[in-house]
């Protein structure tokens, strides 16, 4: 399925990007994790380790200048994972300076979306991100093929126009 997508590769791909990066996601629910439990046992948001590496890695590609946008398409009522992510968004997405839109799944009627979550980095490489039916992480795929890149960029650009700012979200 390709080489991964390590932490150290994504460092690379958004170190080489020098415009955009935008991630499409369209799952209710991913791969589990501490951070994730103890919000299920407490209601709090926890600190996760990977978030001070998010922050610091996407966080000097803003610096940088490059607008780094983020499309989530879910279910809603949102599903208890979802509810963590939104809950996430603004202390571990917005600190790194990540624009994020929230689409709910029943106003995707009629947009044309791929069915795997993906990255593209200034509209000339995509990485989709494959995961099992719980969510597990089941591996990626990177190409520079410019009809897929073109129909993910359109795509993306579909929810993006309809979604709607984390700020201004209200979760059903």
């Amino acid at each position: 399925m390709g080489t991964p997508l390590t932490n150290e590769r994504f460092e690379d791909l958004l170190a080489a990007t020098t415009c955009s990066a935008v991630h499409l996601e369209s799952r209710d629910g991913y791969m589990a994790d501490a951070s994730f439990a103890k919000w299920k046992e407490t209601g709090t948001v926890a600190k996760d380790p990977n978030d001070e590496w998010w922050i610091s890695t996407v966080g000097e590609a803003t610096s940088r200048g490059v607008e780094v946008r983020r499309a989530r398409i879910v279910s809603e009522p949102l599903s208890q994972y979802s509810r963590w992510l939104w809950e996430c968004t603004p202390p571990v997405n917005l600190a790194a300076g990540e624009h994020v839109r929230w689409l709910p799944r029943h106003r995707t009627a009629g947009l044309l979306i791929p069915p795997a979550d993906f990255w593209v980095f200034d509209s000339s490489v995509l990485v989709w991100n494959h995961f099992t039916g719980d969510g597990e992480w089941a591996g990626n795929e990177t190409t520079r093929d410019a009809a897929l890149i073109d129909l993910c960029s359109n795509a993306f650009e579909a929810v993006w126009r309809r979604a709607t700012d984390h700020e201004e979200y209200r979760p059903a």
